[in-house]
């Protein structure tokens, strides 16, 4: 047993000797020029600086202002569906001519194309076939009326022929509607029948093309006109500001080409179904076209609120900008200032601009921003 002791003791003593020559060589890597551990230094305090001339930083004071919430959102021009007008042809037949096209802006009662169809050929014996039947009828008529005086036949003769001269007239009238219906004039027998705009507007919809043929009713339509002095914008908001829209509500209308020129709109509906994959639904402007809106356009749209908030209204050289942030500099003490970071909202007359949060009325800030943030070394 002792001897196993010292064994033990033995090795024990081993261990330590090369543990210690482990520790001295760790010492020279270190001394031959191995780099330290790395220490991680934080730095606090980086909004807040200090200059040594404060008096060369001029300072502005916020100005107070009273302005109504606003919510503005983007759309597009569309045509108002209300005043969309399709043309068609009643008449089956092949299309000879085509007098307008895409994009035209047309006048009611103008020519649009031309067609021609067997249903009107057909339409025009018709008429003409009536026609006929009635001279037969009303020549009986009037010969029944002459014997009935003289007692050569009976009374229900005579009936019977004043039956059919009525039957003659109905059918001629018939006739008649059917050729209106088809777009035919009764005078002017031809199987061509011309198809008219039936109001004034801009064509912004054709399905035919010359020498192409129609099937009536069952074929697309022909031409849509629209009436584009009132159109529709229609835009996209987010369910979380919904509660800030409401019908009836009045909207300021910004086209992208005229940036300078503002629109009154009338918000005419919102649309009852979300769209699930980015959770707006679609909101419906009705707006006045004064010529300058084509279908397309991109908008901007600000809706107003009606409670109105106060507002800090600062010159524009005030704001930083920076790292996609506003900031500004208050004074923090003598000859210290602290860098707090604002959101800006629109431009008030030339050079202010308004500040929604970090700074209220009253709060003095350095009218110079950029110029204390280049003297300052961080």
């Amino acid at each position: 047993m002792r001897r196993f002791i010292l064994v033990e003791a033995g090795i024990a003593a081993l261990l330590s000797v090369l543990c210690s020559g482990c520790n001295r060589n760790a010492k020279a890597d270190t001394a031959a020029g191995d780099p330290p551990p790395v220490q991680v230094v934080h730095k606090r305090g980086a909004n807040l600086i200090k200059v040594d001339h404060p008096e060369r930083f001029e300072l502005a004071t916020a100005d107070r202002r009273t302005a109504s919430p606003e919510l503005r959102v983007t759309g597009v021009i569309s045509a108002d569906i209300s005043r969309n007008v399709p043309v068609i042809s009643i008449a089956t037949g092949r299309i000879l001519e085509i007098h307008a096209r895409l994009g035209d802006t047309v006048t009611m009662g103008q020519l649009l194309m031309r067609v021609q169809s067997a249903d009107i050929a057909e339409a025009f014996a018709d008429y003409q076939s009536a026609v006929a039947d009635e001279k037969v009828a009303v020549a009986q008529l009037a010969r029944s009326k002459v014997l009935y005086q003289k007692g050569a036949i009976a009374q229900k003769d005579l009936e019977v022929a004043q039956q059919t001269e009525e039957k003659a007239d109905v059918a001629v009238d018939n006739a008649i509607q059917h050729l209106k219906v088809l777009g035919a004039d009764k005078d002017h027998p031809t199987p061509i029948v011309d198809i008219r705009a039936p109001v004034s507007g801009v064509i912004t919809d054709q399905q035919v093309t010359a020498a192409a043929g129609t099937q009536g009713l069952a074929s697309p339509n022909a031409f849509t006109i629209s009436d584009l002095s009132h159109v529709w914008i229609l835009c996209d908001v987010y369910e979380n500001d919904l509660p800030f829209v409401h019908v009836g509500q009045s909207a300021d209308i910004r086209l992208n080409a005229y940036p300078d020129k503002v629109f009154k709109g009338r918000l005419g509906n919102i649309g009852p179904i979300l769209d699930p994959n980015i959770r707006t639904a679609k909101v419906r402007i009705e707006v006045e076209n004064p010529g300058l809106m084509r279908l397309g356009m991109f908008v901007q749209a600000t809706f107003h609120g009606h409670d109105g908030e106060v507002r800090a209204v600062l010159p524009a050289s005030a704001i930083l900008h920076l790292h996609d942030l506003d900031w500004v500099f208050v004074p923090q003490g003598p000859g210290m200032f602290r860098r707090v970071e604002v959101r800006s909202g629109s431009m008030v007359g030339t050079g202010r601009q308004e500040i929604l949060s970090g700074v209220r009325p009253g709060d003095r800030v350095v009218k110079d921003a950029l110029n204390l943030q280049n003297s300052v070394d961080y």
